[in-house]
């Protein structure tokens, strides 16, 4: 038998698989083939998205070339197509093979599926029924294998092992962590740590999914449900500015575990572990389930009606005291699209442009651009194929984990990709440059990457450096970033978190846009939350409508610097959420009226809260998120809110009809939802436009650096039980750099006592030369470090002479 399909292509070949005639891709491999055609061949080891080590031998299948046939059946992944190609995966010689495999794999499996995690969805069972034997001829004794702690988000049972080691390639090959291997040979062949340090990666649970048996399963999902009792709901994970497509698998409306949804153009087939494992905080002790009012300086649950009357009789009180401008409303960017669109409509009903949720920027001089929202020029799922690209303040890491994948993908393909950073980080992939200055000089350093630019190209500086360089000339590390940035080839400029929390952070977008544009790089933010294009969209910022026209109001800082009278909190736990928490909470403090909607009972909330009305959060409302490249992507509820908590949304139309404001009848999220997006037709990504000067540079002292850890982003984030126990969300410490611990007579043996906006704490002290002189890091978002001052600000530390 012989391929009947003639190509002309010289980029394809033409073979046959089962009697089909296929044209395939030169080099393709056999079974990628075969699955693009709805060939099915059997297969343990082989993942699309690894490589293929042919570990398993599953796939074996017959293969004919010229009229002769290979000596024994093939693994299809890791032959590559050829023209004239005869396949056939289920001969006589093939199904002896592959039936042979599975009695070898079967050997040695205990016979546990009833009792196990995987039963009903094992790739393991679903193969035996089909090629397996239906009685054993193996009667020695099985091989057991002993089990360990990979820590609290992934369990082991090490004895249902087939060895197929996905999750080894997985570690090594995407996470970049290599925290898995093979030890021993042959049968004795155990997969484990290295060391017995357990797996640490930000991506560690994708190797739940990708094993094919219940040897790795989620610690925290474990016993709880069966796989055919569970329904599927897709949804958006509310993380990050990335967007994660998911499922939420559930049992009578209890959410039960998260899994990936494929979009190649976002997440691929991958989560992160926050986006995993943050389900949990749905159902933390901490929930607010009643409505609450403040009564004499005591709390009473009480109705809905009460509540909502409560809170509108408050806020109308403020305004009518003091005017629109003395409430202010603050809002988590990683709430609805829905929820800050209404919220921004009350606000300004009731004569108030206050609205911000920009919580943890530490620079409004270059305000809101008009018709726009700060994100990504580069299409997420083109990052990977940058030839160029500098991340200024930013661990995407940590921050987005599944960008910093793209990006190590881009890394690893030759592609130039170069840090700023007030802090050196622990990157999984190879940097061109690791430019590491205090955060005083970020700036500085920036503006001497476009003087350089500027030499390179032999052109005029486009603008005047001498606030920031003098004629200072470019150092080394600038010359090398200016090189990466000049050259051919798709680069890019990219903006994370700590520029956007530094007190300079609009002298650092100012100039990363003029870098962009001498360039022809793409311009980017990697914002905070996961719908900071959507609260611009949405009118949740200070200086434009949803409609687009400009406003006046007053933006987060100049809200808390100078207190309102009355504030309007959605989604926001003020300890944790502010750029400058001990702030935050004074000015709440100080206010008349507050009223909270959140879904956890926040200390700083009650104990400054008048009104507190309990919201749904992931898994309970419906609505839109927009990520960073401003794909908008709706979810729906799976579940009931927890008690009595209700979908702000919701909420949020029955304050406006009991406020008395017009145009509130919306029915669903949908309405909401379409109404934004009719007004933000044409709205794209934008770039800084107006100049900003250098700003005056703190002199002496010490200064932190600090950003919310990675599990300690947003609210559900920190009330999830297995993520907090992880060593991501282990309690603040004050890292130093080895200089300054000398000078303060400190060493990791001792804490000390740090002192930040009228706050102070107790710290650990560690020592890092990955920390600049002059700089301590106090992570935000963990025990220890809530309420403290300006996470990019002067702080003192001192030595208390004690030990930890």
């Amino acid at each position: 038998m012989s391929a009947e399909v003639k190509t002309q292509n010289p980029e394809l070949v033409s073979l046959t698989i089962d009697g089909q005639s296929i044209e395939a891709p030169k080099g393709a491999s056999l079974i990628s083939v075969a699955d693009e055609h709805g060939i099915d061949i059997p297969r343990f080891c082989y993942h699309n998205k690894l490589s293929a080590p042919a570990n398993c031998r599953m796939c074996l299948v017959d293969i004919e070339m010229n009229g002769r046939k290979a000596p024994k059946p093939l693994p299809a992944c890791i032959t590559t197509v050829a023209d004239g190609m005869v396949v056939q995966t289920t001969s006589e010689r093939a199904l002896k093979a592959q039936r042979g495999v599975m009695e070898f794999l079967l050997i040695n499996h205990p016979l546990d599926c009833p009792i196990c995690d995987q039963g009903g969805e094992c790739e393991l069972q679903d193969l035996a029924l089909g090629y397996g034997r239906s009685v054993s001829r193996f009667s020695e004794r099985k091989r057991v294998v002993q089990d360990e702690d990979l820590g609290p988000l992934v369990a082991t049972e090490m004895t249902r092992c087939i060895h197929c080691t996905r999750c080894v390639r997985f570690l090594d090959e995407i996470a970049g962590t290599s925290e898995l291997g093979a030890m021993y040979r042959g049968e004795h062949t155990e997969i484990g740590t290295l060391v017995g340090t357990g797996v640490h990666s930000e991506l560690s649970g994708n190797i739940i999914d990708l094993c094919p048996v219940g040897a790795l399963t989620s610690r925290p999902y474990r016993y709880t449900a069966r796989a055919w009792e569970m329904l599927s709901h897709a949804s958006i994970a509310p993380h990050d500015c990335l967007g994660s497509n998911i499922d939420l698998h559930q049992v009578r409306g209890t959410v039960k575990r998260v899994v990936p949804r494929d979009n190649e153009s976002v997440n691929e087939c991958w989560i992160s572990d926050r986006d995993r494992f943050s389900y949990e905080g749905i159902y933390s002790d901490q929930r607010l389930t009643t409505p609450q009012i403040r009564e004499n300086g005591e709390w009473q649950s009480v109705d809905w009606q009460t509540a909502i009357e409560a809170a509108a009789n408050t806020l109308r009180d403020v305004v009518t005291r003091h005017g629109g401008d003395a409430l202010g409303s603050l809002v988590s960017p990683s709430s609805t699209l829905e929820e800050m669109y209404l919220l921004a409509r009350i606000t300004r009903a009731l004569g108030s442009d206050n609205i911000d949720a920009r919580l943890r920027r530490g620079d409004f001089r270059d305000g809101v651009e008009a018709g726009g929202f700060p994100g990504l020029e580069t299409p997420i799922a083109d990052l990977e194929s940058l030839d160029g690209a500098l991340v200024i303040g930013g661990y995407p890491r940590h921050d987005q984990p599944l960008i910093n994948h793209r990006l190590r993908k881009a890394a690893r393909a030759g592609g130039d990709v170069m840090a700023l950073n007030p802090r050196a980080f622990d990157w999984n992939f190879v940097l061109g440059v690791e430019h590491v200055v205090s955060a005083a000089e970020m700036p500085t350093a920036l503006a001497a990457v476009a003087r350089a630019v500027a030499r390179h190209l032999a052109i005029d500086e486009p603008v005047d450096l001498r606030d920031w360089l003098g004629e200072r000339a470019p150092d080394e590390q600038a010359e090398r970033i200016a090189s990466g940035l000049v050259g051919e080839g798709r680069r890019a400029l990219l903006l994370g978190g700590l520029a956007d929390s530094h007190p300079a952070g609009a002298e650092l977008r100012y100039l990363a846009g003029v870098i962009a544009r001498l360039t022809g790089a793409e311009y980017g933010e990697l914002t905070a939350g996961a719908n900071t294009a959507g609260a611009w969209l949405a009118g949740a910022v200070p200086g434009r409508r949803a409609d687009g026209e400009a406003t006046e109001g007053r933006d987060a800082a100049d809200m808390l610097a100078t207190p309102r009278a009355g504030y309007l909190l959605l989604n926001v736990e003020p300890e944790h959420d502010f750029f400058d928490g001990a702030e935050a909470i004074r000015a709440l403090a100080a206010s008349e009226a507050l009223v909270a909607m959140s879904a956890y009972d926040s200390p700083a909330l009650l104990a400054h809260a008048d009104v507190l009305l309990p919201i749904a959060t992931l898994g309970e409302t419906a609505g839109t998120l927009v990520n960073a490249e401003g794909r908008w992507q709706t979810f729906a509820g799976v579940g009931y809110p927890q008690g009595d908590a209700r979908p702000a949304w919701r909420l949020l139309r029955v304050l406006a009809n009991v406020l008395d404001l017009d145009g509130f009848e919306y029915q669903a999220p949908d309405e909401i939802h379409h109404e934004v997006q009719a007004m933000a037709s044409g709205s794209g990504v934008a770039r800084p436009s107006s100049g900003v000067p250098a700003a005056d540079r703190p002199a002496g002292g010490l200064t932190r650096i600090g950003y919310p850890a990675m599990f300690g982003v947003d609210s559900l984030s920190r009330h999830a039980p297995s993520l907090q126990k992880t060593d991501h969300a282990a309690p603040a410490s004050a890292v130093l750099n080895p200089a300054d611990a000398e000078r303060l007579g400190v060493d990791s043996t001792q804490v000390v006592a740090v002192q930040q906006g009228g706050e102070r704490r107790t710290l650990p002290v560690a020592v890092s030369a990955d920390i600049p002189v002059g700089s301590v890091w106090i992570p935000a978002g963990v025990e220890g470090s809530e309420g403290l001052g300006a996470l990019v600000g002067p702080v003192e530390v001192t030595a208390t002479g004690t030990s930890a």
